[in-house]
């Protein structure tokens, strides 16, 4: 085959090259570069108290994406053991048709008090999915890592000190969420071998921080230092969801392994977030210094008909802040994001390493209404903008996206919802219908299917083939 020139390949590389960060392939991105992060279904007031501030005063199990109605598992009593057990079973519906998931899940935490204010939390999920033993649909080196897995979920101690909370180990720290993506949750990990299709709770993986907390009437101040971060997984090449640039017609296209920041003080993460409540508007804001979860792939040309993408680490900076307004059956939510530093793919050939750094700001708004019936509808609009917009990438100077969330309970037991969401710039999306029912307490069956369609460019279409109808049954206690 001949040798593609070099004006060829950098057409061919705009396909492989950084799309829309809301819903183009994110520009240098692994899973979710520039992806906006959309809002979540209720107006979260100011924290009424530290452990609400910390979440110690909720259960866990069983928050999704998309947040749902339906029962969560009981509270954990001091020093008791609470989680769940799910058995997930996916298939791939469009040709080759094949069993993409049979994953059994065990997650388990358990948190109490040592006195003098001390409290404690510890826990752990176990992983294995069947799929990788019983077919070869799937690279060895994707079965390995996908197989099995054993990790640490949070593991804390929290102290009290008067006006101050301190909480040091292994956490969450979610700084804004929003249905479906992500915005001003700036500082959380993800695990994206399934893309974004996960429930939040489950795709989020935990940072090793020290976050102190001052809480003064309606207002609070964190700080956060993360000295040895976590990064997201986004899996192995020829994994169902790997982030994998467009393939470029007669190059062949190398993925070395990921290139993960030293263990140094210079690597380390650390960030402010100040908010407040004031005649029902909760407000916040935030700055974020920190070595980017996603990592960018960064591109050479090792032959003339041979590409080889690394994914690096940027060091970015991320000013944010969050606002939402009760206005009793209309929630109003609104996150934005200003980041510099964050590198995306450029379609020059002559460029040493196939990424141009870009500013960029993120912002979302959305609706959330509460409707009769037990109906709730979600809109949303969002868009990535780019200052001092590169030509040479492939992303326009404004990328514009919207979703739609329609959720009805039927009946005490039963709940159905469908998710939309869908880039204005081109067509590209996502549809992601689901049933949900409690057949016992703390028993739920799920059903339902992601369809995704779009260029392979897109932030969903580079997933086209992928559509998938899968089933959840979850235990939790």
């Amino acid at each position: 085959m001949k040798s593609p020139t070099l004006p060829a390949l950098a057409c061919l590389l705009a396909l492989a090259g950084g799309a829309s960060p809301v819903l183009a392939q994110p520009s240098g991105s692994a899973a979710l570069r520039g992806a906006a992060p959309l809002l979540l279904a209720a107006g979260d007031a100011a924290p009424s108290s530290r452990d609400a501030l910390f979440g110690d005063d909720l259960p866990e199990a069983g928050s999704p994406s998309v947040p749902s109605a339906a029962p969560a598992a009981p509270a954990a009593r001091a020093g008791g053991f609470k989680g769940y057990l799910q058995l997930e079973l996916a298939r791939t519906t469009e040709s080759p048709v094949h069993w993409s998931k049979m994953r059994a899940r065990a997650d388990l935490s358990a948190q109490g008090a040592l006195g003098n204010g001390i409290k404690w939390k510890l826990g752990a999920r176990a992983d294995y999915d069947a799929v990788h033993s019983l077919y070869h649909t799937y690279p060895d080196e994707v079965a390995r890592d996908q197989r099995a897995n054993l990790t640490l979920r949070e593991n804390y101690l929290d102290i009290g000190a008067g006006a101050w909370d301190f909480r040091l180990g292994r956490q969450h720290v979610v700084w804004g969420e929003m249905v479906g993506l992500f915005f001003a949750d700036v500082v959380s990990a993800r695990d994206m071998r399934e893309f974004i299709l996960p429930e939040f709770e489950a795709l989020r993986i935990p940072q090793w921080a020290l976050r102190a907390e001052y809480f003064r009437d309606d207002f609070h101040a964190e700080l956060l230092w993360i000295p040895v971060a976590s990064y997201d997984e986004i899996g192995k090449p020829g994994a169902e969801f790997y982030p994998a640039l467009p393939p470029v017609p007669g190059v062949t296209t190398l993925y070395r392994s990921e290139v993960r920041p030293s263990r140094s003080l210079a690597n380390s993460n650390y960030g402010l977030r100040l908010s407040n409540l004031s005649n029902g508007w909760d407000y916040s804001a935030f700055v974020y210094r920190s070595m980017d979860v996603a990592p960018t792939f960064y591109r050479e040309i090792v032959g003339p008909a041979t590409i080889a993408y690394e994914a690096r680490h940027d060091r970015i900076t991320q000013y944010g802040g969050t606002l939402a307004k009760d206005f009793g059956s209309v929630v109003l939510k609104s996150e934005v994001v200003y980041t510099r530093g964050r590198s995306f793919n450029v379609l020059r050939a002559s460029d040493a390493d196939g990424v141009v750094p870009q500013n960029i700001l993120d912002w979302a708004i959305g609706l959330d209404f509460s409707l009769p019936a037990d109906t709730r509808f979600n809109v949303q609009v969002f868009q990535r903008d780019f200052h001092e917009h590169d030509a040479d990438i492939v992303p326009a100077r404004h990328e514009s996206g919207y979703s739609l969330l329609l959720n009805r309970k039927l009946g005490d037991r039963v709940e159905a919802q469908a998710l939309w969401i869908s880039s204005i710039n081109r067509t590209d999306w996502l549809f992601r219908p689901r049933v949900t029912w409690t057949f016992e307490r703390n028993w739920r069956l799920a059903v339902g299917a992601d369809l995704f369609r779009g260029p392979p460019s897109g932030l969903f279409g580079r997933y086209d083939g992928r559509d998938r109808v899968y089933s959840e049954v979850r235990y939790s206690f």
